[in-house]
């Protein structure tokens, strides 16, 4: 750890840098001036491609690639000029515009420098940029590390498909299921989510000063600035909102934060199931001997991954939740409250990909424990009631609910013996005795 991670006022660029860097690219500071910078230039040369009279001519295949390398490879150092025009404008937009002339000036554009940022608000490159970083960083970062903790878990589910064990439902014996079976519940309740998750469009806002194109109709109303709008927008992978304010609605991003929220819940539940089945000692975990699980206590081997990744889980929800409550929401055509917020969608991703290590670290850990399993299932005979009051239920047996609820709750134990001697008293045939006497802990899991 250097000295700026040490210095760093929240462990997402802290102790947690090394979990996070990878997100740097995407919602930096720096990230995002390259962003901005990206859409400007973007939009000029689309500009270009107009039948704006100004401009025809002016973009050739060789001027396009400068251009887009002036984004492309943006470098830190470039990115502070920005910041240093910032401190004489006190507008971060405008502070890039006024890069750009520099940018422009150099490759021979003097002539053009109106035409950047034309007819724009601040918004439309804010509103741009921002889906574009989180689309970006969600296909190249988030889904992939979701996906591999997805893949440890289907890993399990088929790994352990067929290992018995006994169920708690209320904390109480149940029904036994196997556990591959339990770890399959996640792995289905995870694709469907990544499955909605991956339908989702990201929205980008494109209309000028309150959202209707005004500048550019009063400029060139003969050009049709609305299907402009849409494939400029469609250029950059988002979709167009239209019609619009000053800035985006952020319903849909909204969407996406609550889809990315729900998908952390289910994964808390499972830390939190995880976690439970290490205390009743269904699983061990790998013990690596230069850790240590406790200041005082030197035989701990504690589920801190599972604790790690819960809290982190848990800190995302809660931004995610404020995130998605808070952006749709601007005083009449625009607000300033959105932008400073907007500056926080890094923070619950990083917190996602903290807790994403963890988990992953806590499953790499897993070892099953047959032994307590195996005890569990022996030590509670009880529940295969359901099963014979089942059969007899077929079989038309009078009160069999109830012939098995005075049989299982005496507060006495219930063993396989219990079971077999009361199977004896039944009053059915031997070929329903013989199939009652087949139920065991280990084979009545279903399917």
């Amino acid at each position: 750890m250097d000295n700026n991670t040490l210095l760093a006022v929240t462990p997402i660029d802290g102790r947690y840098f090394s979990k996070t860097s990878s997100l740097v690219g995407y919602f930096s500071e720096y990230a995002l001036i390259k962003y901005r910078v990206r859409v400007e230039i973007e939009y000029f040369i689309a500009l270009c491609k107009t039948s704006v009279p100004q401009l025809q001519g002016v973009l050739t295949p060789e001027l396009e690639e400068k251009l887009q390398a002036a984004w492309k490879e943006l470098t830190p150092e470039e990115a502070q000029k920005v910041k240093d025009i910032e401190k004489v404008t006190n507008h971060d937009v405008k502070a890039v515009e006024y890069y750009l002339r520099e940018v422009f000036t150099s490759l021979g554009l003097q002539d053009y420098l109106t035409f950047i940022h034309f007819g724009l608000t601040s918004q439309d490159i804010n509103n741009t940029s921002t889906p574009l970083m989180l689309k970006e960083a969600m296909e190249d970062v988030y889904m992939p590390a979701l996906k591999e903790v997805l893949g440890i878990i289907a890993g399990y589910a088929e790994e352990w498909k067929d290992i018995p064990m006994l169920a708690k439902t209320h904390g109480q014996p149940a029904s036994p299921t196997r556990v591959g079976k339990e770890f399959k519940v996640f792995q289905v309740r995870l694709e469907e989510q990544i499955r909605q998750l991956e339908q989702m469009s990201y929205p980008a806002k494109f209309g000028g000063a309150t959202g209707n194109m005004n500048a550019h109709k009063v400029a060139y109303p003969e050009i049709d600035w609305i299907t402009f709008g849409n494939e400029f927008v469609a250029s950059l992978g988002l979709s167009r909102s239209f019609p619009t304010t000053q800035i985006e609605h952020y319903d849909n991003l909204a969407a996406i934060f609550d889809c990315m929220r729900r998908i952390n819940t289910i994964l808390i539940d499972l830390c939190r199931d995880i976690w439970t089945y290490i205390s009743m000692e269904y699983f061990r975990q790998k013990v690596n001997k230069n850790e240590v699980g406790s200041s005082a206590m030197p035989h701990k081997v504690n589920p801190i991954d599972f604790e790690n990744a819960e809290g982190n889980f848990g800190m995302a929800d809660a931004v995610l939740t404020f995130l998605s409550m808070k952006l749709p929401i601007s005083r009449l055509q625009r607000d300033l409250t959105d932008s400073t917020v907007s500056r926080n969608i890094g923070v619950p991703m990083a917190h996602g990909l903290i807790a994403f290590a963890s988990l992953k670290k806590g499953l790499g850990k897993l070892i099953l424990n047959e032994t307590a399993l195996h005890r569990d299932l022996e030590a509670n005979w009880a529940v295969v009631a359901e099963a014979i009051q089942t059969i007899l239920r077929r079989e038309n047996y009078p009160n069999p609910y109830e012939t098995l609820k005075a049989l299982t709750r005496t507060g006495k134990p219930i063993d396989e013996a219990t079971i077999k001697e009361f199977i004896k008293t039944l009053d059915v045939n031997n070929a329903i005795k013989a199939e009652l006497e087949q139920i065991t802990p280990w084979s009545y899991t279903g399917y």
